[in-house]
């Protein structure tokens, strides 16, 4: 399986997440099986079935998460080369048709939250950026076309 490198913030994040499945969603879960098993006939029990539903998702990600940390690596962004973009790079990159700049953090998919500016190493934009210094000017595609950016300056966290 493929090395998954966060931060420790994006790691703990995770770990607080499957504690919390693990124990109280677990138990919840268990209650609503308990409470529909409890109105009689399983076959036509539509909460029953809900429940159970509910359940396997929640196990899928509990399973999820497990893989995910397993296979993870914390990075401390202060020991990474900042002349190029690498995993936990904050980027500014100017949109050369629209003259407008914009500032993303390369983080993993598990971290990537656009709202937060925190972008996929895996996306388009941070497949492009990924070993770029300042200055480099890259052309991505993406669903709406194609952009044209210039990296105008490289930060860590």
């Amino acid at each position: 399986m493929k090395v998954n490198y966060l931060s420790k913030e994006g790691y703990d994040k995770l770990k607080e997440e499957l504690r919390d499945l693990v124990t109280r969603g677990r138990r919840e879960i268990a209650s609503q099986i308990d409470e529909a098993r409890s109105h009689g006939d399983l076959s036509e029990n539509a909460e029953y079935d809900a429940a159970k539903e509910a359940q396997g998702k929640m196990e899928s990600r509990i399973s999820e998460l497990e893989n995910i940390i397993a296979n993870s690596r914390i990075l401390d962004g202060k020991n990474i080369d900042d002349t190029k973009v690498y995993v936990l790079s904050t980027v500014t990159i100017l949109n050369k048709k629209t003259q407008k700049e914009m500032r993303y953090t390369l983080v993993s998919k598990d971290e990537a939250d656009f709202n937060k500016g925190k972008i996929s190493l895996d996306s388009p934009i941070g497949k492009a950026l990924m070993g770029r210094e300042v200055g480099d000017e890259v052309k991505v595609k993406v669903p709406a076309g194609t952009l044209e950016l210039e990296v105008r300056k490289i930060e860590r966290l």
